[in-house]
C-alpha cells in the first residue's frame, strides 16, 4: 500500500515539474514548436485547458497554471493525509 501512495506522489511531483517546464517554454520564442515543446503540450494542455476555460486571463497574464498547481498540491497533500490515516 505504501508503494502505491509513494508512486502516486512521485507522479504528481513529476507532472508538476513538467508543467513548470511547459509554462517556462512560453517565455522563449518558438520553444513550443519544437518536438520537446509538442511533447509537453500533449501531456500538459489536457490538464490546463479546463482551468483556462474557467479562469479568464487578467490582462496579458494567464493565471490558470497557478490554480492548476494549487490543485496538484492539494491532491498531493490529500494523498499524504489519506495514507497517514490508513497507516495509523
Amino acid at each position: 500500500m505504501a508503494l502505491v501512495f509513494s508512486l502516486l506522489q512521485k507522479l504528481i511531483q513529476l507532472y508538476s515539474y513538467a508543467l513548470i517546464i511547459y509554462i517556462l517554454m512560453s517565455w522563449f520564442p518558438n520553444a513550443r514548436g519544437t518536438s520537446i515543446g509538442q511533447f509537453f503540450a500533449k501531456i500538459c494542455e489536457p490538464y490546463l485547458e479546463p482551468f483556462r476555460r474557467i479562469i479568464p486571463p487578467i490582462g496579458m497574464m494567464d493565471i490558470s497554471p497557478i490554480v492548476a498547481f494549487l490543485v496538484l498540491n492539494f491532491a498531493q497533500s490529500g494523498l499524504s493525509s489519506v495514507y497517514r490515516f490508513l497507516v495509523s
